[in-house]
């Protein structure tokens, strides 16, 4: 009998096939382009040879098509750590302050669901845990499409609200904190060692909405690793095989990621440069009175339209950050 091959196991070969799909989004991205500009050539000699103004609005409407397609090429050239073809795993907790910090991590729930599909990726909900009056306490979503570690590793850290409170009789302004985590999935191929020894298993009874088994079997899985006091839970499949399967998925990830802080903050301590990210070491501000501005404490890019940006538009901010990196580099 042949040993097992690269195609009997399905995540590597549902892996391989998404980047592969990626990659022939991205070059027909450029085979488009590159045939648009040769039209908008051809436009733009017609137009001046027999003076004709008719064109004009198509040819810049054009050019400012091209443009964006041109900038998001040069946005994925910018990807070229190992895992940031990865999907992601995004975690959203609130910060201190009940439900106001609650209803900030729903707000950034929505703005980072919104940028997942702007790109195209799929978002799959794994753990939600409600706010006690509104909003949410903490949540996991599994952002799946190629490059999506990439382009959200940029938002790990903490995200500071400046507003008006609608939860306030008063009418003041309050300061509102939410943390988000963002993790690479990690294939079976990468040697993560667990050792189902270290490991402590809980099971409940999931909460919120579910089918007539959801609820009233203990199917919701909260994992421990013991040896890191990583913790991770899952309550969204049907069974409690599955939560256990995604279970491991997360904790796989998260080992990852703590075993990649081990040795960044031996690097950093190396070269004389390190700094924790920590609860009111905001990353980035949304201010929202008396004046509206969202401003990245660490690229300086900023911009007024408060709006947009809450509806996922984020690319300003993850190109900045990206380009900050190569500069680093």
């Amino acid at each position: 009998m042949a040993e097992p091959g690269f195609w009997d196991d399905p995540d590597a070969a549902q892996k391989m096939s998404q980047d592969v799909n990626g990659l022939k989004d991205e070059t027909g991205i450029f085979r488009s382009l590159e045939q648009r500009v040769e039209d908008l050539d051809i436009m733009w000699e017609m137009a001046m040879e027999e003076h004709d103004d008719s064109l004009q609005r198509e040819i810049e409407e054009s050019l400012v098509k091209a443009r964006a397609d041109v900038e998001h090429l040069e946005m994925g050239m910018l990807l070229c750590e190992e895992y940031d073809a990865n999907n992601a795993i995004l975690t959203l907790h609130a910060g201190a302050g009940g439900t106001e910090a609650q209803d900030w991590t729903s707000m950034l729930l929505r703005m980072f669901t919104r940028f997942a599909e702007r790109e195209g990726y799929q978002v799959e909900m794994l753990d939600f845990l409600p706010g006690d009056e509104a909003g949410v306490k903490s949540c996991t979503l599994a952002i799946n499409g190629h490059n999506a570690y990439g382009y959200l590793k940029s938002e790990k850290g903490v995200h500071r609200l400046v507003r008006i409170s609608p939860f306030d009789a008063n009418a003041r302004r309050h300061t509102s904190f939410a943390a988000v985590d963002v993790m690479p999935e990690i294939d079976d191929n990468v040697e993560i060692d667990i050792n189902t020894a270290d490991l402590r298993v809980d099971t409940y009874r999931a909460s919120g909405a579910g089918g007539q088994h959801v609820n009233k079997t203990s199917s919701a899985v909260r994992m421990t690793h013991l040896p890191t006091g990583i913790v991770v839970q899952c309550q969204n499949e049907r069974s409690q095989i599955q939560n256990r399967a995604r279970c491991m998925q997360l904790l796989r990830a998260k080992l990852f990621e703590y075993e990649k802080k081990k040795q960044d903050q031996i690097k950093s301590d190396i070269a004389g440069d390190y700094q924790a990210i920590e609860w009111g070491s905001q990353i980035r501000s949304y201010v929202f009175q008396p004046y509206t501005m969202v401003k990245d404490h660490r690229t300086n890019a900023e911009t007024g339209n408060v709006q947009a940006v809450m509806d996922g538009d984020l690319e300003k901010f993850v190109e900045a950050y990206l380009r900050s990196l190569r500069k680093v580099v």
